[in-house]
Parts: structure tokens; C-alpha cells; sequence
């Protein structure tokens, strides 16, 4: 029985608009769970560069295991806020020399949102865009086009611009459950055995089978 390698950059043979994004990243900055892939048609291998934007602060990006992003889904990071101490928003820092100089302090000192987290087994449909120092919980769905300015629950379905809570996919016993249970870090060998039951089975069926 072949188990597929989560350090295959392209999972499917002649596929190449889909690849694992592990292998892929290199930015420090950027971490990525095992078998967490990006599918895009024409631009699959430049996810760092068009996906990830205004990486330029000290946050991180960082996303768990077995999560599907669609084509289009960006994060903007925290290198993308501009200061709204005082009566301008424009960012004079970057320019450098004497505007440089007179506002670094200003720069330095705009506060920040923190990490962009997104747990493991997300789905983030087509065109999504998660904004700075969101938190999205294990197993959430992320509805295309969303524009996701708040944390997401574990197991919340979220759309819109603003995205809103739509409705939880499980019980908050359940979802206890299921986070207890973190089928996410079980072996790669234990995962494949109990497969069928992770992608169709009831959360209670996942926990006779998990110890």
C-alpha cells in the first residue's frame, strides 16, 4: 500500500497545479503542517510570493496539517498596516532618508495584530483573503470569496464580506471531542487506516477508533 509523501512537492503525477505547500515554503517566516496543499491552475509554485503579502514585519504565518487552500486565497500580514496615530495614514517611514529618520520610532511603534494562525483540516474556499492576526480554528470552513477579518471557531462555517459566522458543523461537546481527539497528529500509518472513517464518519465513530 503506498501512503502519499508529504515532502512530494506535487502529490498528483501530471498535475502540477496542485503541490504541497511544505516542501514548497522556504520563508522562515511561513510555517506549514504536513500534506497541506495549494491548488492554482497557473501560479501553484508562486504561493509565497502572490499569496503571502507584506511579509515584512516579525509575525508569522503559520498553518497546520491536512488543510485545502483554493486558488486566489491570500493572506495580507501585518507589514500591510500604516499608522493611525495621528491625522496621516501614509507610511513617510519607507521612504527612507529624513522622513526616514524624524518617523522610525512611529513605524516601530504600531502595534500589531500578532501571528496568523490557521489550525489543521481547514478548508479556504476560492479567492479568500484572511487578514492580519486572524486565528482560524481546527476543522473550519472558509466560504469563497470571504474576506475574513475575525478569529473562526473550530469547526465554524464562515462567509461574507465581513465573513460571519454561518453555523457550527458540530456540537460544542462534539467539537470537544474532536479536539481531544487531534486525528491531525496521529501517524501517517494510523491516518490511512482509518480514513474512511476521518472523511465520512460522525465524530463519535472517529473516537471508537482512535485509541
Amino acid at each position: 500500500m503506498t501512503i502519499p509523501s508529504p515532502d512530494n512537492l506535487y502529490p498528483l503525477p501530471d498535475y502540477a497545479r496542485t503541490v504541497l505547500l511544505k516542501p514548497l515554503v522556504k520563508n522562515p517566516q511561513i510555517e506549514i503542517g504536513e500534506y497541506t496543499y495549494y491548488d492554482d491552475p497557473h501560479h501553484a509554485e508562486q504561493f509565497e510570493q502572490r499569496n503571502v503579502l507584506y511579509n515584512f514585519g516579525a509575525e508569522k504565518l503559520v498553518i497546520g496539517r491536512y488543510c485545502a487552500l483554493a486558488e486566489g486565497v491570500r493572506f495580507i500580514m501585518s507589514g500591510a498596516n500604516h499608522s493611525m496615530a495621528g491625522v496621516s495614514t501614509f507610511p513617510f517611514t519607507i521612504f527612507g532618508g529624513v522622513w526616514g529618520e524624524k518617523t522610525l520610532d512611529i513605524a516601530l511603534g504600531a502595534p500589531s495584530r500578532g501571528d496568523t494562525v490557521v489550525g489543521n483540516d481547514v478548508w479556504i474556499g476560492y479567492n479568500a483573503l484572511i487578514m492580519p492576526g486572524v486565528r482560524i480554528g481546527n476543522g473550519a470552513i472558509i466560504a469563497a470569496g470571504s474576506v475574513v477579518v475575525a478569529d473562526v471557531p473550530a469547526y465554524g462555517i464562515v462567509g461574507g464580506n465581513p465573513a460571519e459566522l454561518l453555523r457550527r458543523r458540530y456540537s460544542d461537546e462534539e467539537v470537544e471531542l474532536l479536539e481531544r481527539i487531534a486525528w491531525w497528529d496521529w501517524p501517517v500509518e494510523k491516518v490511512t487506516e482509518h480514513v474512511r472513517v476521518i472523511m465520512s464518519g460522525t465524530p463519535a465513530e472517529l473516537a471508537a477508533v482512535a485509541d
